[in-house]
């Protein structure tokens, strides 16, 4: 698997998961009928931030990650990041390949640390991958997400010291 800088000519391809795991509501506070144009434009970001495609040797889009400041100013010295993996291509490590990819960009780029602002505590496979990988759970927000069959669910805040 090789992960590369994202361009427009990967949306069209990215667009269909992006597409289905927004609108399926249940790991992203984003609205569900996002539009494309916007989800284009929230998702691949302009230098300094970057998104990245992991693609297998035929040159497949198996998932995608975007990685940014989580703040401005004296808060831009922390990092955050998201993914989305193709479902399709779930369960061959896909994700855990993208997180462990961010992590270290943000180590090389000389943040202090990464933090996620709203994981789905419902979110199992996420969390469970988010902490072998050095988060910790910092604090959940009570009924922070309304999740389409479990109801209000907690919004996790993870954090990574780099």
């Amino acid at each position: 698997m090789l992960i590369r800088e994202a361009n427009t000519e990967d949306w069209p391809v990215i667009w269909p998961f992006f597409h289905k795991i927004v609108a399926a509501g249940e790991t992203f506070t984003y609205p569900i009928d996002l539009s494309e144009e916007q989800g284009r434009d929230w998702w691949l970001l302009p230098a300094p931030n970057r998104t990245v495609v992991a693609v297998d040797d035929a040159g497949t889009v198996l998932g995608t990650a975007k990685m940014n400041n989580n703040h401005m100013g004296n808060g831009s010295h922390i990092a955050s990041a998201s993914y989305m993996v193709d479902p399709a291509h779930s369960g061959q490590g896909v994700g855990r390949a993208l997180c462990e990819y961010t992590v270290e960009w943000a180590r090389a780029a000389g943040f202090r640390a990464m933090q996620f602002n709203a994981v789905v505590e419902t979110n199992v496979h996420a969390v469970k991958l988010y902490r072998s990988v050095g988060f910790e759970v910092l604090g959940t927000l009570p009924e922070g997400f309304r999740h389409p069959s479990k109801g209000y669910v907690g919004l996790h805040i993870m954090h990574c010291a780099l």
